[in-house]
């Protein structure tokens, strides 16, 4: 029977991450893991595989697109799915074995298999148990389904199937207008689907700023995305070569329906603990099935821990990866921190899409005085120049002290901009102090500057 001091179940960027931490702080660290490579779903049917196909298809887009413009002519590229999808896969690879030296570097032991509990202090792996003075369950999520709905990975498909189809379809139905669908539909829009995107609220990726939601809605119509609004799904039924989605509208119950070649169901993701033993355990879990946990990320069992995905808040890589570290801090006698106020959100799209803090709604909704600086990509020098004018950044600040509480910004470099905000943030830093700061002319970056100088007496070029 091998014993460890820390056994995590799972890894995923929450598990891996908090392997490698808890190797670094002394700590003897073992991972087990069922799939055959390591990374997790984001790593191996997510965050990475999804960002690989987004990239191959901006090209194209940018070669049917943008390069005449620039003096680049010729045909655009014809599209070779199969050395798409082999790049994809490479791409995984590269990290999935990555993450392999990271484990042998840091003598982490993989144990491959599927785990279960039996009780605190041990793990079972297939007929084997391995003790451990600390168990972190880092299973992380799978794909929630709806009722009505078979998944059947060909026609009806998740994000996994949708990573892997055998032909581009010449029409997608997507259901749910999240960050997974969003972005999946964006892929196959540009390799020439017509792609529609079903929608139970009124208003896309939800929870973000609603100026944001607008703009994006309006912008992905102009890529061709078509969009059904406030649309209860009831079923799908796979017919021969096809699907047919059946929908109400809410405003009015009508009935309607539509054909595809690919269905998408993109309704959000759910913990992922089955055959963990919970129940026997006596783990509580939230009316949602998420792990409980207190400050310390502890389960309601001493010595057993939870993290990312299994556990309640945003289901974000990085947020997992946080928490992984904070625990592994935490198991070695040290102090771990996770700042919650300050995990942002990116939404891989063209324009990018990326959020942090607050929103106007939720600021309202507190009834907290603020105010609001805003600066559109148009005045943007470096953004008109690459065919990356619409979209704004918006920066909001406390009305009376100026602090930074949330910035949104939908763009080009979305994703990489709003993290000097998020730094900003992390040091309560006031809008002032970004405007202070001095930005290099011509950058994206420019935009955030000129946003934080809306916040005071009015930005430059606006």
């Amino acid at each position: 029977m091998a014993s460890y001091d820390v056994i995590i179940i799972g890894a995923g960027p929450g598990g891996y991450v908090c392997a490698i931490r808890c190797a670094q702080l002394g700590l003897k660290t073992a991972v087990v893991e069922g799939r055959e490579t390591l990374g997790g779903t984001c790593l191996n049917v997510g965050c990475i595989p999804s960002k690989a196909l987004l990239h191959a298809s901006h090209q194209l887009h940018e070669a049917e697109h943008n390069f005449e413009k620039m003096g680049l002519k010729g045909k655009a590229p014809s599209v070779d799915w199969k050395q798409m999808l082999a790049y994809k896969d490479e791409v995984i690879g590269q990290n999935t074995k990555g993450i392999e030296f990271l484990f042998k570097k840091n003598k982490v032991d993989w144990i491959k298999g599927w785990g279960s509990i039996p009780e605190a202090g041990r793990v079972k792996v297939g007929d084997e148990i391995h003790e451990a003075k600390n168990i972190v369950i880092a299973t992380g999520s799978e794909p929630s389904s709806l009722p009505g709905v078979e998944v059947d990975e060909k026609v009806v498909v998740t994000s996994t199937g949708a990573l892997d189809l055998p032909k581009i379809p010449k029409t997608m139905a997507v259901i749910g207008g999240g960050v997974i669908g969003l972005e999946l539909g964006s892929v196959y829009a540009r390799l020439g689907a017509q792609v529609t995107v079903i929608e139970y609220l009124d208003a896309i990726t939800p929870g973000m700023d609603g100026e944001v939601q607008k703009t994006f809605q309006r912008i992905l119509k102009k890529q061709g995305l078509d969009f059904i609004m406030g649309a209860a799904v009831q079923s799908v039924e796979a017919l021969k070569t096809k699907a047919r989605v059946d929908y109400k509208l809410r405003k009015d119950d009508s009935e309607h329906q539509i054909e595809a070649d690919v269905v998408l169901v993109a309704t959000g993701r759910k913990p992922f603990t089955d055959g963990l033993g919970l129940d026997g355990l006596g783990v509580e879990l939230t009316k949602r099935g998420q792990i409980r946990t207190d400050d310390h990320w502890q389960t309601s069992v001493k010595g057993i821990y939870a993290i990312g995905d299994a556990i309640e808040g945003p289901m974000l890589a990085h947020k997992a990866e946080d928490e992984g570290m904070a625990v592994a801090e935490v198991l070695a006698g040290k102090h771990g921190h996770v700042n919650y106020g300050v995990i942002p959100g990116v939404i891989y799209t063209h324009p990018e899409v990326a959020n942090v803090g607050e929103t106007e709604e939720s600021l309202k909704e507190q009834g907290r005085a603020y105010k609001v600086g805003k600066f559109s990509f148009m005045g943007n020098g470096r953004a008109k120049a690459v065919f990356a004018g619409e979209g704004f950044v918006k920066i909001l600040a406390d009305k009376e002290t100026d602090r930074i509480l949330g910035a949104h910004v939908i763009g080009p470099a979305a994703g990489e901009l709003i993290h000097e905000v998020c730094v900003a943030m992390e040091f309560g830093a006031a809008a002032e102090d970004l405007a202070l700061t001095c930005h290099a002319h011509p950058t994206f970056s420019e935009a955030v500057r000129e946003a934080a100088l809306a916040c005071g007496d009015g930005a430059i070029h606006a």
